[in-house]
Order: structure tokens, then C-alpha cells, then sequence
């Protein structure tokens, strides 16, 4: 009987299936293992190859930990709103909730053909109002919490209120608004109902702000600094703009610091944790006040901002600085181009300079502007600040470089000890005072705070960076502008879009203020809508439902119309962001029918958290960092037992594909300095060159010389292996007709017009992430037809170590193909019921060989090494062929052992022993050490120096007894034809030798 893997697969898919053998109880005696995966977004395109690396390596540990005796949690399910569906909605018409069911169709078709160990029954879907009720819940919840410091954990907002109606806010230490007003006991009563709520949502932990946000208008939404690459859109690729916008936020800046003790407590690649560590960015340092001089501003009207304060009717700019110590170096300052400050303090000459430079920098994302570290830009606003100690005036530029979202939006800037601030004094030709004792700064700036000695700084001279940081907080205390500071660079998260296929948010308006849906009354659904665009008035597609309006006495949603702002009020019209259904998914997986509640206090009680998670990196800083953040403010709620909700993560590394290129260069006919020796050929650099610094490639024909400059790069189909024909035939004409490229055979170069305004086109291939876009992908459906699931599952696993990228090779799955057909062959005799010699004892052999890969797949498992549990199976299996092992005593176990990998075929083969249950019910084999310790030695028999034969005795035997042993034996007899030796030399454990 062959090896007929499509008819085994379809068999015990189907029985896992109708048995439910993977579904995990909240009852059990066992002791609990929750094994998770990140959860896919459900899109068009399926899955291929690379896709289910993780998923394989999460099943093999999880069907490991059951053959252990764990109660194994392992479901799965989909992260299902997202804006691909939404932009097909936009297309087309329809619905993105048909499109999404039809895709998870698609991806549930594609996940069980691969033997997943899942518990279906658990299944979730972000999009289902059933699911998205508990993200709404979890927003209430945020809503009516603050944070307080001197608990350091978020309470109740009725306990904020009650401590306002006896004392005011001047005692009370919460993270709250930086503009937020000091009032007494009697202030608050005589506020009106919309004040208090005004004040109340400086203190929430999620609350409406203006802010600066990363507006894409091709998708007519607000994306994440995480979803925006390169100033472009991640989805589409469409240019991002930087936009100040109402929007609801997460107070998530109130965690900074619980969030990085956090890292300390779990199991998660270091790489990963210093993401988050940068992206929180903690630092000490000082808040210092500099006084806008009132003489520059035309009106002093009172601006709310972080770094832009009101104090008796004077505007000062607050910064915050790591090096108070430098102070008097100071000689100038830059803003965030979208400070608020700006259009204050700019006077009417520079207004048009420093207006075409906020535009142009609104087109640039925030990564874009950090990562540029070359180009210096900046324009003098023709304002002034004072300096705090010597009065000096100090100009106050704008420049690109500088954040509004990190620190104040605001820097003072000291030349002679900062590098960029160097470069920036330098290329504007702004003075550089050196406070720095025996330092040169003609060249560079002293960055170096463990030799720092102050100078030319007044009560500073002589001291070092340490005395010196902390005598000028003292003395900024002392005359209000300034005190010591810990800043986070973390920013507290928007959290709206403004489209469709999103979670609703529980709000309605009463009077312009936010108010909350019972829960009682949740979810609140998604309404039907005409269009899945922006309003023709700009607002959210949500503006395009007739019936989008809260009744509070019906308390139900009702036709627009009706709106009174008496008892009928307007919904919330943005929706909620991509990781909002992400970030409490993992919970909800304990209880996930629960109607009453986000999940029962027995189920949470038994699962406690994930034991292990598996996913990309890719979400260091979005999903890992927010989920961290939803999990920490439920535990201080009471709902959550744990403050972390994963005890280990791993990051899976990619699966590569090979993509194909064309790249297309533009021609210059301007000689340039040749920065290599001219060969008369082309010779290509790489394509990200800075053309404003870089040495650009040449080409040299004739004696006239041409620079490359790349013009785009574009992917093509992994099947194109040459530039079309009809193409190529055109360049051939256009080359041939110009006399300077005489001799020139290439196809790939375009020609145009009369001056030299060519194209240098390549195809060239490289190895890159799989993407759709990309052209690259692997179908997984095609393997599994051609050589099966479980051939597929041990070569994802063979390619290497997990966390490590792999370029994918088909041609390389018949090894492991083959394997499975050698693993069947030997399980012949129960295959084929020729049962003679299939009770036969197991040999010492076949012990041996056992319980070595018993070893090392533990081993492996354990270490989640799978790459080299499959070298060991091989070996494993060679070996026991060789041995012509028919022994049921070592075949059982063998099965037990690579069912984690391949489960198909190893319940095949247990139901082939003679078993009636699923192998998954089976206990891991237990490795005995006496099996490995070898009781016997197989000696070479040397006749003067000759090995001639060998013999295999006890390693117990003494000298004299081998000696006889070896003399009697007859292959002895024959070599020495009765003569008798000169001498024989015996060396237990090692070698015997007869001389003469």
C-alpha cells in the first residue's frame, strides 16, 4: 500500500473536525497551556507559503504540550476590519462585510488543509457586533477612568469627581492635560454641567483633543505613525500629509513608565524590547521656561499648547532638555513647524518664507523627518525669546527636524555641544559660543558629558556635567522657569479614523460633549450607508447613514431627522483604529460566547494569560505596545488578573521570495567627477542614492560622460525573464540612432528627443518579504496538492531556525517527501497486516535509536529548534530501516514523536497499530538514559599493527579475559596458523594488538 497523502490528510482532517478533538475545556483537572498566534487580517489575496511558518511552529508545541498532559488552549480567528475591504467597498459597492466573509472562507478553506490543531469553537471576528460589543465596553471603561499617581494605577472617575466637590484639584497628582486650570471646592460647584465635563476630559483616559495626525486624503482617513512608510500610505502607497484634527485619544503616556518596567517581567526577544524602550524614549532632564520678548508679538492672546505657556500675560515656550548644564551655550532656538507659536511670533517679513515651509513640511511624516539626518532646513521666524539668566535675546527659528509630538515641539539649541545643532548654526552661519574649558569646536561639537568642565557660564564656570545640571535646576526653581523633569518620547495614541469599516464608537453628543452609550444597550451596529466615501462636506463615511442618531428615551438608534438635542442627539461619526479589536482579543479567546460579560471570572481564573505568543516583530510598536496597554489598565480594574498578557513571545522570522525588478534611470549628459575608472560600460550603484551628495554612477561611451539617476523601481511577475520583446525592439531603434552609443549592443536603453534624454532600464532579481504586490508568492494550496500537508509542514520547519528569514526553494520539498514515504515504508508490516516478526522484541539497536531522538526532539521542542527535529527523524528513521525494526515497542513511540510535526500521517500510522483513538491523546514518550549507556565494546583486533578484524565485548571485561576471548576466537586461530605470539597487548576500552 503507497503513501496516498491527499486521501490521510482529507480522512483526519475531517475526524478532527467532527470529533472536535482540539477543543480546549475551562474545567479541567489538567493544568492549563495557552498557545496563541497573532490573528490575520482575512484579505483577498489568501495565504501563501510564508504565512503559516508561525502557525506551524505554535501547533507543533501545541499538540507537544497535549502528548504532556496540558489542557491546550489554541484558537484562532480574524482580525477583521481593515481598510482593503473598505477600499473594495469604494470600488465596487459592496458591502465589506461580503467581502470579509468570502475572504475568511477563503483563508478557513487554506488553514485546515494545513492540519491545524485549532479550536474553532473559540473562533473570533473583530468585525462581529458580538465581538466589537467588548471593544466598545473596554472604551466605556477607559472613559470613565483616571489616572492616579499616588495609587499609580487608574481608578474610577467618581472618585476624581468626589475629591473636586471637597478639595479642588491643587492636591490632586493624576496625569491630566498640561493646560488643564487649578480650581478650588467652590470652583467646581459653580461650574456649569458643560465645564465640569470639559475639565473631567482633561483627566480620561481616552478623551477628544486636537492634534497633529497623519491624514492620508486618497483613503479620506487618519493612519498611525506605524501605518505610514516613506510619507506614503502603507496600504496603496498614497502620500500622507500632517493635519491637525479633533480626535479621540488613549492616554496610553499615563503607562510609560509601567510599560518599560513591564519589559523586565517577560519572556520576549530583547530586539523587540528595545523597539518599545526607544519608542517610550524615557530621559531626565530639565523643563525650561524661555520668555517670548513681548516686543515681537503683535498680539499676546493666551494659546494652549504643551509647549507654549500663559504665565501673567506673557507667552514662554517650555522645553525640555537632557543637558540643563549647557545652558549658556544657548544661542538659538527652533520650533516644530506646527507649533502653535509659529504664526505668533513670525513678523510680517518672514510670514511668506515661513509659510511655504510649514506647507512643505506638512507632506512629510514624522519617520520621513526623523530619519532624514542630512538635510539641513530651516527658516528664522523673525521672533525672539530671553534668555532666563542672561536676558540676551535669542532668535527662534522653525525647522523640520524638530517634533511637535516629541518633548515640548520645542528646543533650545546649543551648538557647541550638539552635533545637528552644530550643523544647523553652521549652514544658517548663526553664532557658536563655546562653554566648554579646554575644548576645540572649531571643527565639531563636544558631545562628551563624562569630561564635560562648565565654562563661560556664570555661577556654572568649573563645574562638571553632573554639579552643574543640578545647581541650574536649582536655580531655574528659584526663579520660576524651570524645575527637574523625567519626559517620555511616547505620545499619547489617536484613536479615530474617519472610515467606515470600523468599530462604532458608544457616543453620542449632548451639547457638543461626548456622552456614553449604556452598556446595557451594546453594541451599537454599524448602520447601513450609500456610499463608503467622505460626505461631500468632508465628513466621515458614517455622515452618509439616514439613520445615525441616539433617542436616550427609546435608547436605540433612530432616523437623523429627529435630532432635537432634547431627547434625540447625533452619533459619533468616526470609527474606532485597526488595533482597537486587537488589543483585548487574546481574553475574549477565553470566553469568547459570553454574552453578559467580557469573559467569566472562572474562565479568566483558569487561563490567566498567554503562556506562549507567536507572531512578527512588524508589531512591536503598534499591536504588542497597545495590547500592553489595555492589559494593564484592566488589571488595575479588577477584570484582568495579570499585568502582562504574555509570558513569551517569539517573533518568527520571513519566509523570502524571489522577485524581479525593473528599474528605470534617467540619462544626464552633464560631465561629472568620475568616481571609479571608466570601463565603457554601464555600471549601476545602488538605487536609494542622495542625488545632493552622493557620487552618482557614470557611464562613459566616446568620450562623453553621463550620470544615473534613478528615476522608479517597480516590481514585475516572477515569470517575466526578459524586458517585452516589442520593448526591447523600440530601445534597439532609438539606441542605434544616435552615433555617441556606436558599438553599444545593450537592448535596455531608451532614446528620445534631440538632447540626451534617455532611459537606462534594468531587470534585474532579488530576494524580498512575499507580498501580492510583489509578484512573489507561493501558493500553499499547490504544494499541499502536489506533495501534501505535512511535507509542507516539515519543510517550513527544515528551512531553518524560526526566528531566522528563509528564502523559499520548491525544489526543495521532495527531500522531505521523500522521508514521509521512507516513514510509511517502514511501518510496512502493520500496513499491509503481514504480521510475522511484528512482535519482535526491540533490539539493543533499536533502543538505542529511540530514545537518542526522544532526547533530542524534546530537546528541540523545548528550545523550539524544529529545524533540527526534522534532521533527527531523518537520521532516525535511516537508521531503523537499517535495522529492519519492526518492533511495535519502538514504532509507537516513533509515531508519537513526529506527530507534532506531521499529524497526518502519524495518526494514519497509529490507527495502523491498532489504535481507535486520535493519536493526539497519546503521552509523550519518556527518555530513559540507560538506553544511550553502552554496556559492550567493539574492539579492533590488530595483528602487528594491522586491524584485521573486530569483536565487540563487555566494557566490564577485565585485561586478562579479553586476552582470552580474543586468542580463542577463530579469526585469532586463523591469522596465527599456530604460531604462538610474541606478545599481546591489551588496552581495555581501546585496542588489542598481537605482535609476532
Amino acid at each position: 500500500m503507497n503513501y496516498d497523502f491527499k486521501f490521510i490528510e482529507d480522512k483526519w482532517q475531517k475526524y478532527w473536525a467532527d470529533n472536535q478533538t482540539f477543543k480546549a475545556h475551562n474545567d479541567s483537572e489538567k493544568p492549563k497551556y495557552y498557545v496563541l498566534d497573532m490573528f490575520p487580517y482575512p484579505s483577498g489575496a489568501g495565504l501563501h507559503v510564508g504565512h503559516p511558518l508561525g502557525y506551524i511552529a505554535s501547533d507543533i508545541y501545541a499538540r507537544y504540550k497535549r502528548h504532556k498532559g496540558f489542557n491546550v488552549l489554541h484558537p484562532m480567528g480574524y482580525d477583521s476590519f481593515g481598510l482593503p475591504a473598505e477600499q473594495y467597498a469604494i470600488q465596487t459597492g459592496q458591502h465589506p462585510a461580503i467581502t470579509t466573509d468570502t475572504n475568511i472562507k477563503r483563508y478557513r478553506e487554506q488553514l485546515d488543509q494545513l492540519g491545524f490543531s485549532f479550536d474553532w469553537s473559540r473562533e473570533v471576528r473583530t468585525s462581529n457586533p458580538s465581538y466589537y460589543k467588548w471593544t466598545q465596553w473596554v472604551f466605556i471603561q477607559l472613559f470613565n477612568s483616571w489616572y492616579n499617581k499616588k495609587s499609580d494605577k487608574a481608578e474610577d472617575i467618581s472618585t476624581l469627581i468626589s475629591i473636586f466637590e471637597k478639595e479642588g484639584n491643587e492636591k490632586v497628582e493624576a496625569v491630566c492635560d498640561v493646560d488643564t486650570p487649578a480650581f478650588t471646592a467652590e470652583d467646581w460647584t459653580d461650574f456649569s454641567d458643560k465645564s465640569q465635563q470639559e475639565i473631567l476630559l482633561k483627566y480620561r483616559l481616552t478623551f477628544l483633543a486636537d492634534a497633529e495626525v497623519n491624514w492620508c486624503p486618497a483613503l479620506g482617513t487618519v493612519l498611525a505613525n506605524d501605518e505610514v512608510v516613506n510619507g506614503v500610505s502603507e496600504r496603496g502607497g498614497h502620500p500622507v500629509i500632517r493635519k491637525k484634527m479633533t480626535q479621540w485619544m488613549m492616554r496610553i503616556t499615563a503607562y510609560a513608565q509601567r510599560l518599560l518596567d513591564g519589559l523586565d517581567t517577560i519572556d520576549w526577544p530583547q530586539p523587540l524590547k528595545d523597539s518599545q524602550t526607544n519608542w517610550i524614549g524615557r530621559s531626565e532632564g530639565a523643563s525650561v521656561q524661555f520668555r517670548v520678548k513681548s516686543s515681537e508679538l503683535g498680539v499676546e492672546s493666551p494659546v494652549s499648547n504643551s509647549s507654549l505657556n500663559t504665565r501673567n500675560s506673557k507667552l514662554e515656550i517650555e522645553v525640555f532638555t537632557t543637558r540643563p548644564d549647557t545652558i549658556f551655550g544657548v544661542s538659538f532656538m527652533t520650533l516644530a513647524p506646527e507649533h502653535e507659536l509659529v504664526a505668533k511670533i513670525t513678523t510680517p517679513e518672514q510670514k511668506a518664507e515661513v509659510d511655504a515651509y510649514v506647507e512643505a513640511t506638512a507632506k512629510r511624516s514624522e519617520r520621513d523627518r526623523m530619519a532624514d539626518v542630512k538635510t539641513i532646513s530651516g527658516v528664522f521666524t523673525g521672533g525672539y525669546a530671553e534668555h532666563p539668566f542672561t536676558k540676551e535675546p535669542i532668535p527662534v527659528w522653525i525647522g523640520d527636524y524638530v517634533l511637535a509630538s516629541y518633548g515640548t515641539g520645542a528646543v533650545m539649541a546649543v551648538p557647541c555641544g550638539d552635533q545637528r545643532d552644530y550643523d544647523f548654526a553652521k549652514h544658517f552661519n548663526i553664532p557658536i559660543p563655546n562653554i566648554f574649558e579646554g575644548v576645540d569646536i572649531s571643527e565639531e561639537a563636544f558631545a562628551d558629558k563624562a569630561t564635560t568642565i562648565i565654562g563661560n557660564s556664570d555661577f556654572l564656570n568649573g563645574l562638571s556635567y553632573k554639579d552643574a545640571t543640578k545647581k541650574v535646576i536649582e536655580e531655574l526653581e528659584k526663579i520660576g522657569q524651570g524645575e527637574g523633569k523625567i519626559n517620555y518620547r511616547l505620545r499619547d495614541a489617536v484613536f479615530s479614523r474617519q472610515r467606515y469599516w470600523g468599530e462604532p464608537f458608544p457616543v453620542y453628543y449632548v451639547d457638543g460633549m461626548p456622552q456614553m452609550i449604556a452598556d446595557k444597550h451594546l453594541p451599537l451596529e454599524l448602520p447601513e450607508v450609500e456610499k463608503y466615501l467622505p460626505t461631500e462636506t468632508g465628513e466621515p463615511p458614517l455622515g452618509n447613514a439616514t439613520h445615525w442618531a441616539w433617542d436616550t428615551e427609546q435608547c436605540t438608534v433612530v432616523n437623523n431627522q429627529l435630532i432635537n438635542d432634547k431627547t434625540v442627539f447625533p452619533l459619533e461619526l468616526n470609527t474606532m483604529p485597526g488595533w482597537a479589536g486587537s488589543s483585548q482579543y487574546f481574553n475574549r479567546y477565553m470566553d469568547p460566547h459570553n454574552n453578559e460579560a467580557i469573559y467569566s471570572q472562572e474562565a479568566i481564573d483558569y487561563w490567566q494569560d498567554v503562556d506562549l505568543y507567536i507572531g512578527g516583530s512588524e508589531h512591536a510598536t503598534g499591536h504588542l505596545l497597545y495590547s500592553r496597554f489595555w492589559q494593564k489598565f484592566l488589571f488595575d480594574k479588577g477584570i484582568a488578573p495579570k499585568e502582562e498578557f504574555a509570558k513569551k513571545l517569539i517573533n518568527q522570522g520571513m519566509i523570502t521570495g524571489e522577485s524581479k525588478f525593473i528599474t528605470k534611470y534617467s540619462l544626464s549628459i552633464t560631465p561629472r567627477k568620475i568616481p571609479f575608472e571608466s570601463t565603457g560600460k554601464f555600471v549601476l550603484a545602488s538605487t536609494n542614492l542622495d542625488y545632493e551628495t552622493d557620487e552618482l554612477p557614470i557611464v562613459e561611451f566616446n568620450g562623453s560622460y553621463f550620470g544615473l539617476i534613478c528615476e522608479y523601481v517597480y516590481h514585475v511577475p516572477v515569470g517575466l525573464t526578459s524586458l517585452d520583446k516589442i520593448y526591447e525592439s523600440e530601445l534597439m531603434e532609438l539606441v542605434e540612432s544616435d552615433n555617441r552609443f556606436e558599438g553599444l549592443t545593450r537592448t535596455d536603453i531608451v532614446w528620445s528627443g534631440e538632447d540626451v534624454k534617455g532611459k537606462y532600464v534594468t531587470l534585474r532579481t532579488e530576494v524580498e518579504k512575499m507580498s501580492k504586490s510583489k509578484y512573489n508568492v507561493v501558493n500553499p494550496d499547490a504544494i499541499c496538492e502536489e506533495y501534501g500537508a505535512d511535507s509542507l509542514r516539515l519543510y517550513e520547519m527544515f528551512l531553518g531556525p524560526l526566528e531566522q528569514s528563509k528564502p523559499w526553494n520548491t525544489a526543495g520539498i521532495s527531500g522531505v517527501h521523500s522521508f514521509l514515504k521512507k516513514l510509511w515504508k517502514l511501518y510496512s508490516a502493520f500496513i499491509n497486516r503481514s504480521l510475522s516478526g511484528v512482535e519482535a522484541q526491540p533490539t539493543a539497536e533499536n533502543l538505542k535509536t529511540l530514545h537518542k531522538t526522544i532526547k533530542k526532539v524534546e530537546e528541540d521542542i523545548e528550545n523550539f529548534s524544529f529545524n533540527t527535529s526534522v534532521s533527527t527523524f531523518m537520521i532516525c528513521v535511516n537508521e531503523l530501516t537499517a535495522q529492519k525494526c519492526t518492533s511495535k515497542a519502538i514504532l509507537e513511540p516513533l509515531a508519537v514523536l513526529v506527530s507534532p510535526y506531521a499529524p497526518h500521517i502519524a495518526e494514519e500510522l497509529w490507527e495502523k497499530l491498532g489504535h481507535s483513538k486520535s493519536i493526539s491523546e497519546a503521552t509523550f514518550p519518556k527518555f530513559e538514559e540507560k538506553y544511550l549507556v553502552e554496556s559492550s565494546k567493539e574492539y579492533p583486533i590488530s595483528f602487528n599493527g594491522k586491524m584485521r578484524f573486530k569483536l565487540e565485548l563487555p566494557l566490564d571485561m577485565g585485561k586478562e579475559d579479553i586476552e582470552k576471548a580474543v586468542m580463542a576466537h577463530e579469526k585469532t586461530l586463523s591469522q596465527l596458523q599456530g604460531r604462538t605470539p610474541k606478545k599481546v597487548i591489551v588496552v581495555p576500552g581501546k585496542i588489542v594488538n598481537i605482535v609476532g
